[in-house]
């Protein structure tokens, strides 16, 4: 439902014109939609913290969930941001990028885009807290899984690490989406020749992926 509407206010906004071009960049609402995931992968989280017993140390269980699921994404957020011209297993060629799309790039290497990413994380590890506190609640659900802990451990790290992937790259795009026209009249367009060493470029490199045009 949420991809539906993402996609009903995109067109309308592209139809009546009332943002600048770089906002109705589709790529950008496309990796904005992504952020529905959360719900079902921080779900994911509370089932696996419901398998078995908890270990004598809370905390222990807490750095390994979060740092498995905090780490991976923060470092490639901060030292080789996740390329938004990426879809599944296919991204856009750095030769095919226009000079809009490179300025996009760009603006994902900002302080501001830094420091809100280093803002996210932390409160990513609030949330874990509160699944961590929740987590007896789901223990009814997973009854019928082994109740090894170690299990419930891992489950719950990957669900982690997918929604630390997916509230990440969307609150990068609306810092994006929020650039001031001053601002994004005065950044300059990521150089072609070093896109594919600085940003995480995911799947093959193609000439064209999405049909829509801007």
């Amino acid at each position: 439902m949420f991809f539906i509407l993402n996609y009903v206010l995109y067109s309308e906004l592209c139809s009546f014109g009332v943002m600048n071009n770089f906002r109705v960049e589709p790529f950008l609402w496309l990796h904005l939609a992504g952020i529905a995931i959360v719900p079902l992968s921080l779900q994911l989280v509370l089932l696996g913290l419901a398998i078995g017993d908890p270990l004598p140390l809370c905390w222990l269980e807490l750095f390994i969930v979060g740092v498995f699921g905090v780490v991976p994404t923060l470092l490639m957020q901060l030292t080789r941001p996740f390329d938004l011209f990426s879809v599944l297993l296919l991204s856009l060629h750095p030769d095919s990028l226009t000079v809009e799309q490179r300025k996009i790039l760009g603006s994902l290497k900002t302080r501001k885009i830094r420091i809100l990413t280093i803002i996210v994380a932390f409160a990513m590890l609030g949330v874990l807290w509160e699944l961590y506190l929740l987590a007896p609640l789901g223990a009814v659900t997973v009854t019928t899984l082994p109740q090894w802990r170690i299990l419930g451990l891992f489950i719950a790290a990957i669900g982690f690490l997918l929604s630390n992937l997916f509230v990440q790259i969307p609150i990068a795009v609306v810092g994006i989406i929020l650039t001031p026209q001053q601002q994004w009249l005065s950044t300059e367009p990521y150089a072609t020749e070093k896109i594919l060493q600085d940003f995480t470029v995911c799947g093959l490199c193609v000439q064209k992926i999405l049909p829509i045009k801007v």
